[in-house]
């Protein structure tokens, strides 16, 4: 009986440790091109606890990738990304947000043209916009880029999560050949920037 009491303790402790540290866990919305690629980079970064494909910044309820794609609701392909701030700072999640991506091309990154590929930040919090905009303010004013950044940095409203086939993409499909093309580069490129926060 001692044990059976023993182990039930221990069982409870561990889930009050489980939900304390969820009540830690911080959410930011980010847009940069398409969501296969920026998902793939944030899954392998120490810290981040889930990633999500979906939608933000646009005009309709539920929209579909088909009408997220055709430009004509105003949503961006984004990542909800939920990261532990004991374990990575909002000021590294943003570096390498706009470290693995182009925040210089207006509604564009690469081959993939439309508002739905901007470059974009939506804020949870006046924390997250105070920090979003200095860090941009101050990587302007260092001239990072030849070009000014031109990420949008707007309060967050929606996230509506990306249909199943979407999430996971680039493990579930390493193969297809926009994953070789376009991804695998921004993994090297993530892996050589940031290899000590790889997980």
């Amino acid at each position: 009986m001692k044990q059976i009491a023993s182990l039930i303790i221990l069982i409870s402790l561990s889930q009050q440790v489980v939900m304390s540290q969820n009540k830690n866990l911080e959410t930011i919305t980010l847009g940069a091109g398409c969501f296969w690629c920026t998902e793939a980079v944030f899954q392998r970064l120490k810290g981040v606890e889930k990633v999500e494909s979906g939608y933000s910044g646009g005009k309709i309820s539920n929209p579909t990738y088909k009408e997220v794609v055709s430009g004509l609701t105003g949503h961006a392909e984004v990542i909800q990304v939920t990261f532990d701030p004991s374990a990575i700072s909002l000021e590294k999640i943003l570096e390498v947000f706009w470290k693995t991506h182009d925040p210089t091309t207006l509604n564009r990154q690469g081959a993939d043209v439309g508002t739905q590929y901007r470059s974009a930040i939506f804020y949870h919090n006046d924390a997250q916009l105070n920090t979003a905009t200095k860090l941009k303010t101050l990587l302007n004013t260092e001239k990072i880029w030849n070009k000014p950044i031109v990420t949008e940095i707007t309060k967050f409203e929606k996230f509506y999560k990306a249909e199943d086939y979407h999430q996971n993409y680039y493990n579930n499909n390493p193969n297809q050949g926009y994953c070789q093309f376009v991804i695998v580069p921004k993994l090297e490129k993530f892996e050589k920037l940031f290899s000590d926060q790889k997980k």
